[in-house]
């Protein structure tokens, strides 16, 4: 940290009210953001995308439950990896928190990867995470909402990535997908969320973000290279033998 300086407090004060003009202008700012976002045009789901749920088969359909909002986020985990992405889990790691009030306000929230249920569920016991988490191994889905590709387009640069055609070296990346049910069941895709457009559903980066240091990373996206760990694998964590004893 480079040496702040330190003031009486009626220039700190004065300091601060300047500022808090600035921090009122995102918020309106981020108000405005959000209210064109849902004035943005859907695309009718003509598909119908199976996943592999803790209950059996379900449909596209089937995940909204009795809300007509649902929410995925994708999580980048392909078949056969025993590699578990570091900035997916840390997103996952504040949803049950805010799925306690979204269920009540007709929103529902999946998690989805690509890779077997077989493969996901040991993970998702270890993290002791509680929202629904999915497999779409058995559809296009997460091809069609271009989080995920094939060896075919990575060879031939045929890959599109939060709406940009882009080199991708890797067959799977995260993101947020927002759908519509309406009344006659027709579905829709509202709304697409990718690369760290994912960051305001970290709230821990909100409170790193008010501190001296800030998020004090040099990390690439989420900063899962620089300093975040799946939460059970910081030093000091107590092992879940000492947790239950």
């Amino acid at each position: 940290m480079s040496k702040r300086k330190i003031v009486p407090q009626d220039e700190w004060f004065r300091a601060h009210k300047e500022h808090l003009k600035r921090e009122k202008e995102l918020t309106r700012l981020r108000d405005k953001i959000a209210a064109e976002r849902r004035e943005l045009p859907w695309l009718k789901i003509r598909k119908d995308y199976v996943f592999e749920t803790e209950a059996g088969p379900k449909y596209l359909t089937d995940l909204f439950g009795d809300n007509s909002q649902l929410i995925i986020y994708h999580f980048m985990l392909g078949p056969s990896s025993n590699r578990y992405c570091e900035g997916c889990s840390f997103l996952c790691d504040h949803i049950d928190g805010a799925n306690q009030h979204l269920r009540h306000h007709d929103v529902s929230l999946v998690v989805v990867a690509r890779a077997p249920l077989a493969e996901t569920l040991p993970f998702k016991k270890r993290m002791g995470w509680k929202f629904d988490m999915v497999s779409s191994f058995a559809s296009d889905f997460n091809f069609d909402m271009q989080v995920s590709y094939t060896d075919k387009q990575i060879a031939a640069g045929e890959t599109i990535y939060n709406f940009e055609a882009r080199p991708i070296t890797i067959r799977d990346l995260p993101g947020i997908s927002v759908f519509f049910k309406d009344e006659a069941g027709n579905i829709f895709l509202t709304f697409m969320s990718r690369a760290r457009g994912g960051e305001p559903l970290i709230t821990t980066y909100d409170y790193l973000d008010m501190t001296p240091k800030g998020r004090n990373e040099n990390g690439p996206y989420y900063g899962m290279i620089d300093w975040v760990r799946l939460h059970d694998e910081y030093e000091g964590t107590p092992s879940e033998d000492t947790c239950c004893h």
